[in-house]
């Protein structure tokens, strides 16, 4: 006869943490009757006996012959540590699924997790429907097997490659930020995340906790976390599993959170726990929203977290040769390895995979018996199924304003000033205001600092933590916000990831100084969108648009330790497939380029834009233009229309435009007779060879801008080496000659870090003097002015604090 369940607290702070018993949990009951408890535990070790399959076999998938030497792989590679409790936990969810009718998704934060998932997929049939020739039989089970960690197949981690996965899990910490993203906006789905123990002692992961403060009962979803404490990482203890519960519970409750424990070893009192732990957790769930839902009020719960403490490695051989393998650091990777050359371990080995008693679970033709493939969800309620899971199923195109309405009158070139970055908010806000609920804006506290406050007209930030008084004044906080603010850059970004990866739409702003924080997210994003487009089955979801401002020649302020520009370097060693960089010179420009960016697929596009106010050159109809092109000469800013150039001034971003526009002014100035050519560069990738990035241009396009021959003096936003990296497969490249950041500055004035770092107008036009033949005598008089100019510029700024009018109200003066 089934218990009812019911909630009691079985702790005591010195009571053992021990991953063996008995099940103790806090949810007690026995929801599951003698038949269900019977068919659980098969399809759990039918899970198992495959992911033990994938780590080892190669042939003889269900051993129907004596296991040899020949049906094991040559190379062993994987992990075990997490899969079994990672598989335990997924089937139990399964049950209610088929139960409540849920709709859910499953992410795996424990590295190097994939057997379990994996193997969900096989039960689920999931697998066999994407890939054809991993049937469910026995020729299908073979080719599945040999596959895994196998030169030609597919890798350790929960890849693209894995039917229901939106999270790889190969960089630790990102899990819990990746799971609340996939539930913002979504209101029925519940994704069940299971954290590696592991995986929670990073920066990211104990930060990304308090992502429940963000999460709207009446308009999300819910996350049901799930803490592994298998104990162990590669040879290490795990923090969360050596403290009290007394510890452990506060950790969790202070986070805003109700935990529960589910603990132990023995299967069918954990199974029973499983059942009734998860069951209640979800009714949980299920009463906050529908009171929330009910009275319109966005109230914060404290939402249900699992604590699973159950042995690493659960399943495998207890010792081997007198060494501790289950419940210990020797089970997180292949846990019998020698295996070829130890007999006694080979033996072991069959041992061990005969345990789960396959010719129980399988038939003659090896697909799983019917009773126990009963258990497993239907259709898109599979959660190795469920479309949300490969999100551009159910992403909708964004339905945009015309971004010419946000455009900045520009009447002459160089002669009005606005705001670029806050001419985007103007665009963004109507974004927002037709997109209320498939749009949002993330960015660590920087919204209104970054000059994006218009997108307040229209909405507010997340909000749901306690409200004072001083909120109404200028706060803009709102449980319903579309914009979302936590001051760590990790988590905005594994939300955004989240977001996008389960099929909406968005953007992130931040520092440029600290967008570095997220350097290896953006990798592992761009890594998994390169996958991604070698899958036919995964369709395409919405790019991951990073707006990066508070720009390095603006952080004169700030000082030397904001004065960094080189995420842009880390983003061009990703593939030319998935990404694309682009530095718009001013407001028109970046809403060409933004427009084009937020409805763009499959890409991460980066956007490099100031926040201050910058001069105007392009009116929006010639900022399309030149945005389509990506590079071109700005005619107006040039005088060598029919005639050969003495030299080529480039550009490329928006502070050194401006700077090389006034060392052409100055150039035209003192030598009258000059001939230029002024090149803008918007698309940073224009300067590969076409042969290497899909948007290069060809050798014959790259010399009717640059010449053959002529010198081109390249002034650009980041570290200039970049530019000779990207460039440097081009004929005659030796004539390009770029100045950037050169890791010089401090608390300067805007000119004189330039000056600095030899990219101001002044070094501009004497490196240009120098490098034209017909003026290195005639032009020595220029140059000694433009230098006694330089030094008088840096006096001013080293006794009064602030450039002179001159440089500061400069304008383009033809």
């Amino acid at each position: 006869m089934r218990t009812p369940v019911r909630t009691h607290e079985t702790h005591r702070s010195d009571e053992a943490i021990s991953a063996y018993g008995t099940a103790r949990s806090t949810v007690e009951g026995t929801p599951l009757s003698p038949d269900d408890l019977r068919k659980i535990d098969a399809y759990w070790r039918a899970s198992l006996y495959l992911c033990v399959g994938m780590l080892y076999l190669k042939a003889n998938p269900l051993l129907r012959e004596p296991l040899t030497l020949e049906h094991i792989k040559p190379r062993l590679l994987g992990h075990w540590g997490s899969d079994a409790g990672q598989a335990f936990t997924y089937i139990h969810f399964n049950r209610l699924i088929n139960k409540y009718d849920l709709n859910a998704i499953y992410i795996s934060g424990p590295g190097h997790g994939a057997p379990a998932v994996l193997s969900q997929a096989y039960l689920e049939g999931s697998y066999s429907e994407v890939y054809s020739d991993k049937s469910e039989d026995l020729a299908g089970m073979q080719r599945f097997f040999k596959q895994f960690s196998f030169p030609g197949g597919i890798g350790s981690h929960a890849t693209p490659e894995t039917p229901g996965s939106i999270h790889e899990g190969g960089e630790l910490g990102y899990s819990i930020s990746h799971a609340f993203g996939t539930v913002f906006d979504h209101p029925d789905l519940i994704t069940l995340v299971m954290v590696g123990d592991g995986e929670s002692e990073t920066g990211p992961l104990a930060t990304s906790w308090h992502s429940n403060k963000f999460l709207n009962p009446i308009t999300d979803g819910a996350v049901l976390p799930v803490l592994h404490l298998n104990g162990y990482k590669i040879n290490n203890p795990t923090i969360l599993a050596r403290i009290s519960h007394d510890e452990l519970k506060a950790l969790f409750v202070g986070y805003g959170y109700t935990p529960y424990f589910v603990e132990g070893s023995d299967h069918e009192s954990m199974h029973q726990a499983m059942a009734a732990t998860l069951e209640h957790c979800v009714l949980e769930i299920r009463k906050v929203q529908q009171e929330a839902r009910r009275t319109g009020r966005a109230i914060r719960p404290r939402w249900p977290v699992i604590i699973l403490r159950s042995p690493k490695g659960w399943t495998a051989p207890r010792e081997v040769d007198g060494h501790y393998l289950e419940g210990f650091w020797r089970a997180h990777q292949i846990p019998i390895a020698d295996v070829a050359t130890n007999p006694s371990h080979f033996n072991l080995l069959e041992s061990w995979l005969r345990s789960y008693r396959p010719e129980e679970l399988f038939d003659e033709k090896g697909r799983l018996l019917p009773e126990l493939k009963a258990l497993a969800p239907t259709g898109n309620r599979r959660m190795s199924a469920n479309p949300i899971a490969n999100g551009g199923l159910v992403r909708r195109p964004l339905d945009m304003p015309d971004f010419r309405d946000a455009a900045v009158k520009v009447e002459k070139p160089g002669a009005t000033l606005a705001g670029n970055v806050p001419t985007l908010g103007n665009l963004l806000r109507e974004v927002t205001r037709l997109n209320m609920h498939n749009f949002r804006v993330f960015g660590p506290d920087e919204t209104q600092s970054n000059r994006l406050d218009a997108l307040y007209d229209v909405t507010k930030k997340v909000w749901l933590a306690e409200y004072f008084p001083e909120d109404a004044d200028g706060g803009e906080l709102a449980p319903e916000g579309r914009v979302m603010e936590m001051l760590s850059e990790h988590t905005v970004e594994g939300w955004l990831e989240g977001y996008l990866l389960s099929g909406r739409h968005g953007l992130i702003n931040s520092y440029e100084p600290f967008i570095h924080v997220i350097d290896s997210m953006f990798n592992q994003h761009a890594k998994w969108l390169e996958k991604c487009d070698e899958l036919p089955w995964r369709a395409k979801v919405s790019s991951l648009n990073l707006l990066i401002t508070a720009l390095v020649w603006r952080q004169d302020h700030n000082g030397f330790t904001h004065q960094d520009p080189g995420f842009l370097d880390v983003v061009a060693n990703k593939s030319p497939s998935v990404v694309r960089i682009y530095l718009p010179p001013d407001a028109n420009s970046l809403l060409s380029v933004a427009d084009h960016c937020l409805q763009s697929v499959n890409y991460v596009n980066v956007i490099i834009a100031d926040k201050q106010v910058h001069l105007q050159y392009l009116d929006i109809e010639a900022a399309i233009e030149h945005c389509t092109k990506g590079a071109g000469i700005w005619a107006w800013a040039s005088n060598d229309q029919g005639a050969e150039p003495d030299v080529v001034m480039a550009s490329c971003g928006d502070c050194p435009t401006m700077e090389s526009l006034a060392a052409t002014a100055l150039l035209r100035q003192h030598l009258p007779d000059v001939k230029i050519r002024f090149v803008n560069v918007v698309d940073l990738f224009k300067l590969v060879p076409h042969t290497e990035h899909p948007h290069g241009l060809t050798d014959r396009e790259f010399e009717a801008l640059f010449t053959p021959d002529r010198p081109v003096i390249f002034n650009f936003h980041a570290y200039p080496w970049l530019i000779h990296r990207l460039t440097y497969h081009r004929p005659h490249q030796h004539h390009i000659h770029v100045r950037g950041y050169k890791e010089q500055g401090n608390i300067n004035t805007p000119l004189e870090l330039a000056i600095q770092n030899q990219a101001d107008r002044f070094s501009l036009a004497i490196d240009a003097i120098d490098r034209m033949p017909r003026f290195r005598v005639t032009g020595s008089s220029a140059r000694e002015t433009l230098l006694n100019q330089q030094i008088a510029c840096k006096n001013r700024a080293h006794e009064f604090g602030i450039d002179s009018p001159e440089i500061t109200n400069w304008q383009w003066p033809f």
